[in-house]
């Protein structure tokens, strides 16, 4: 498999989703462009549960974002972030926990899977890398109903959401864990609200909202 990859690489090179140079699917350069954490005024989570993000959804950014050519280099982005957020941390075990955001059924399957859960998955590994424990939390679904929310405003957003984003048994930490809530797009922040509140209802203390990037 190894092999024919190198094969596969000689003969369709691999090209930065941020630049399109030649090489590797995400460039040391373009990968700079997401450093550290930036604070985002987004919604009802602003002053309650901060959010932030790595980036505006802006040029280099957000052909990283759209492309997800290169996850792991994503995931480290949002690794490397945790040390710059402030009063965040792992619980009591050491241990950090991440939950990322849920996709809709429909985005999931257009997209192989559920892309913020593989995003989650290498953060935690680079983190691991880093000697860190880590644990991703798929804490958090999505219920019927929910439709596309691109040209929703705030307002439309957060009832679309409304009751739809619900406690996943199967994917719970431990009760009143501190955790990370991972996204890649903070818009109107009213995905980051949703998702925060049913983890906070829950028992469950939201640190911080760490996003890639940030519309505005």
């Amino acid at each position: 498999m190894r092999f024919g990859k190198q094969v596969l690489d000689l003969i369709l090179p691999a090209a930065c989703a941020g630049c399109g140079a030649l090489g590797e699917p995400c460039c040391p350069e373009c990968r700079s462009v997401l450093t550290r954490p930036e604070p985002v005024a987004r919604g009802p989570t602003a002053g309650v549960v901060p959010v932030y993000a790595l980036a505006r959804y802006q040029a280099t950014a957000r052909s990283l974002v759209l492309a997800y050519k290169e996850r792991g280099r994503l995931g480290t982005a949002l690794a490397d972030a945790l040390a710059y957020l402030p009063d965040v941390r792992p619980d009591p075990g050491g241990v950090w926990w991440l939950v990322p955001a849920p996709s809709r059924r429909v985005a999931s399957r257009a997209r192989g899977g559920p892309h913020l859960m593989r995003l989650a998955r290498a953060c935690a590994a680079a983190l691991a890398a880093q000697g860190e424990q880590v644990a991703v939390a798929p804490a958090l679904r999505l219920g019927s109903g929910v439709r596309d929310a691109v040209g929703l405003d705030h307002a439309q957003r957060a009832v679309n959401l409304a009751g739809r984003v619900t406690l996943d048994p199967r994917g719970l930490p431990p009760p009143a864990t501190p955790v990370v809530l991972l996204d890649d797009v903070v818009t109107t922040g009213a995905t980051a609200a949703a998702c925060a509140n049913a983890l906070c209802a829950g028992g469950f203390e939201v640190m911080a909202v760490l996003a890639l990037t940030a519309a505005g």
